[in-house]
């Protein structure tokens, strides 16, 4: 009970953020960029530091979400459209070996009036321009077969305007999918309990009642930086 808040992660984000590090084929020495601070961007970044990488950029609009990113180089991205130039800053060359998008189709970005706009495929287009030749790109992000809320016509059908012969010509492996949570279950229980991932603390867990759980999903939409923990019978105060 007392790692219930890292341990309630196991069910969803933490082996989500682990999935697409190591489908972007993170080991030691690896720099890797994580697209999205939210929740499974900050498992993700966690991830690619436990699976060894020796640099972690983690990329958002988000103040808020980039301000509790710990032990990572937090980019933001408000105001900028050219990522590689952002990257380059803090590694001295335009590129990662490993990139993770935890954003999936509801990416924005800046339009020319600055305002922020739908733009569906701008994370995968991105990372392809900054992943290095032979590199990997992890996608845990949710894209969908219909988006029917979608502005665009063809995104309203699943279809993305992507970059793809930027990909194919630099040889990149992507990895697409729904997570295998089970298969990462135990070696990442075994990381929480041994003291290696603190993973409550890295997404800022906030444990709230079922009556406050309308209010933790406003917060949570409206881009808070915290991953609410339900605890429907109180029974962390009683343990308490």
């Amino acid at each position: 009970m007392e790692k219930i808040r890292d341990l309630t992660c196991l069910s969803d984000i933490l082996p989500t953020g682990f999935h697409g590090a190591v489908t972007a084929k993170v080991g030691p020495g690896s720099t890797v960029y994580v697209a999205g601070a939210g929740p499974v961007g900050l498992a993700a970044a966690a991830s690619a530091r436990l699976l060894g990488a020796a640099a972690v950029l983690i990329g958002d609009m988000n103040k808020e979400r980039l301000a509790h990113a710990k032990n990572v180089e937090p980019i933001d991205l408000t105001g900028h459209d050219r990522l590689g130039e952002l990257v380059a800053d803090v590694l001295g060359v335009p590129e990662v070996d490993c990139a993770i998008d935890c954003v999936g189709f509801e990416a924005k970005a800046q339009g020319k009036d600055g305002q922020v706009i739908e733009a569906p495929a701008v994370v995968l287009n991105s990372l392809m321009g900054i992943t290095r030749a032979a590199g990997a790109i992890g996608i845990p992000g949710l894209y969908v077969t219909d988006d029917p809320g979608a502005k665009e016509d063809a995104a309203k059908r699943g279809n993305l305007s992507l970059h793809l012969g930027l990909g194919w010509a630099k040889s990149h492996a992507l990895h697409t999918g729904q997570t295998p949570v089970l298969k990462y279950n135990r070696q990442l229980m075994q990381a929480i309990l041994w003291e290696r991932l603190p993973i409550a603390k890295i997404v800022n867990v906030k444990v709230i009642s079922l009556e406050q759980a309308p209010e933790g999903y406003q917060s949570f939409d409206a881009g808070v930086a915290n991953k609410f923990v339900i605890d429907p019978h109180g029974q962390l105060a009683k343990v308490a």
